[in-house]
């Protein structure tokens, strides 16, 4: 299995770019068959229709697709890459472009805020939809980053870091849409769990309480879900509240407490156990470590 890895150039941003469309020769990780790499990968399909294969799973490309790729997967294009993605970009750096907090908090990219959907990619390859409304500006972006690379001027690493960091606050801000994604890969039954994790994970919501609302046993529901996506019902549910536990401490004021009661912890003193296990550092800490806070 060819491992691509990222070419480092001295003096030059570590960020790499490549326009995908009709006549454009294809560059990086893009214009290879079958591989992995070492690196992060966004690839933005602003136009297409076709398939690629992402650790053994099928997707279809289609308009406004996001793929988040991490490091290790194994990607491969069942359609030529020229037919399957007709106009869009690909952007690709190392793990440690993207710097820890002030405190030094994020122990790896896996816990960075503006990382974890490659973390999450991790389990299971991640698509993301860029609204219609959006796609424009996505595009926006990726010209904005690729003129700066291209250019070279004074101060042009420094001003390439701040463009992708532009796109990954943008990317961590869309939906994940994990149930529709399963939808789409006719898993119904899974589609079905996401979709009562959705609207109940605020709540003190048990594998006994997921069971009943889809009529099966908790015990088949556990084997199912374990089989098909290497997570209980439980982790699930626990990652979907840490998700929402990550956003509050990140983009509000609340409390401690708050956040606990609004991720669907009742008692504070075990979310804050329970954040620190899973991210190595607390709630507090976690939210004076974010970008921009003091």
């Amino acid at each position: 299995m060819p491992v691509i890895g990222f070419d480092r150039v001295a003096g030059l941003a570590p960020v790499a770019v490549a326009r995908l469309a009709p006549g454009t020769p294809i560059t990086g990780p893009a214009g290879g068959g079958t591989h992995t790499h070492d690196f992060l990968v966004l690839c933005y399909a602003h136009r297409a229709d076709g398939r690629l294969v992402i650790d053994g799973r099928r997707w279809t490309v289609t308009d406004g697709d996001l793929f988040v790729i991490a490091p290790g997967q194994v990607v491969s294009f069942l359609d030529p890459i020229e037919t399957t993605v007709t106009d869009g970009w690909a952007v690709w750096f190392p793990t440690d472009v993207v710097r820890p907090g002030r405190s030094g908090a994020y122990s790896s990219w896996r816990s960075h805020p503006l990382l974890l959907p490659f973390a999450h990619g991790t389990d299971r390859a991640q698509r993301l939809r860029v609204p219609p409304s959006d796609r424009a500006g996505w595009v926006e972006r990726f010209v904005s980053l690729d003129t700066e690379l291209r250019a070279r001027r004074d101060g042009h690493q420094e001003a390439a870091l701040a463009h992708l960091t532009l796109l990954l606050v943008a990317a961590a801000r869309l939906p994940t849409g994990v149930a529709d994604q399963l939808r789409s890969a006719e898993e119904p039954l899974l589609a079905a769990v996401f979709d009562v994790i959705e609207r109940r994970y605020q709540e003190p919501i048990s594998l006994a309480d997921v069971a009943s609302e889809l009529a099966l046993t908790a015990g088949h529901l556990t084997t199912v879900v374990r089989r098909r996506t290497g997570r209980t019902v439980q982790q699930w549910l626990a990652q979907r509240r840490m998700q929402q536990a990550r956003l509050l401490l990140t983009d509000t004021d609340l409390t401690v407490a708050t956040v606990s009661r609004r991720s669907g912890y009742s008692d504070v003193s075990y979310f804050i156990k329970r954040f620190r296990a899973e991210h190595g550092v607390t709630p507090s800490q976690w939210r004076h470590a974010a970008p921009g806070t003091s």
